[in-house]
């Protein structure tokens, strides 16, 4: 097994602990789940911290979300199409939403959310909002935990802070892994649309990132849409045909 091969393994046994125990895990907890010995783990990352850090970059990297959605079979109806990319995006979120709430949770989602964006390889991290998977974290740690979950990570203080220019550093840094998972995910789902292209009244692109973020919003709330339901609504309006006012 090559050490990047072991991270990976160290990483997987890892996450389930970290929902549920969030920073209060031990290195031994993760080396039983992992079958492996305590010093495996520090010689694969130095410390608890690196291997938080590189547990809150898995979570954030939507990439088997988005190989799944890519390869969602053109011949079903749209509908099929988009209920199934609806529930592969959900659930990258819940997952996503759960790790980053226990986190959060615990007080140690700022320094591991920013080394996860310092560390990570370069691929699309997180760009959506969920906090399924668990019962909402309250107080500051809901805050963080959702800032988390839309690809910000909290400043000192409170609150992520919107609506100002990034000055470069992890600011920076978020803002182009979220432009480029956005883009990322509404590529892929442009794909599910172009079959239907000479019968839709948008551009694919244009539905697909309405799409995109019907989805991202549909998890709030204590009785969230179905996927089923969301994509009827997303197709066919709120009125019944031949109700139109």
């Amino acid at each position: 097994m090559s050490p990047e091969q072991r991270r990976e393994m160290i990483v997987r046994a890892a996450l389930p602990l970290v929902v549920e125990y969030g920073t209060s895990l031990t290195t031994a907890q993760v080396a039983r789940a992992a079958g492996i010995g305590e010093g495996t783990i520090f010689r694969a990352f130095g410390d608890k911290d690196a291997l938080l850090a590189a547990c809150m970059a898995e979570a954030l990297r939507p990439d088997d979300t988005l190989a799944h959605v890519a390869s969602i079979s053109l011949d079903q109806p749209l509908a099929e199409r988009l209920i199934e990319a609806a529930e592969a995006l959900r659930g990258y979120l819940a997952r996503m939403g759960a790790v980053a709430g226990a986190l959060a949770a615990s007080g140690g989602f700022r320094r591991r959310g920013e080394a996860a964006l310092r560390g990570a390889p370069a691929r699309p991290d997180a760009t959506q909002e969920s906090a399924a998977g668990g019962p909402p974290v309250e107080g500051q740690g809901a805050q963080e935990s959702r800032g988390a979950e839309e690809g910000q990570v909290p400043q000192e203080g409170g609150a992520p802070q919107e609506g100002r220019e990034p000055q470069g550093g992890v600011d920076a840094q978020r803002l182009s892994g979220r432009e480029a998972s956005m883009a990322a995910t509404r590529d892929v789902l442009v794909g599910l649309f172009e079959p239907e292209q000479d019968n839709l009244r948008l551009a694919p692109e244009r539905l697909a990132e309405a799409f995109q973020f019907l989805v991202m919003a549909a998890g709030r709330g204590p009785s969230p849409l179905s996927s089923a339901e969301l994509v009827d609504l997303f197709l066919h309006g709120a009125i019944k045909d031949g109700e139109e006012g």
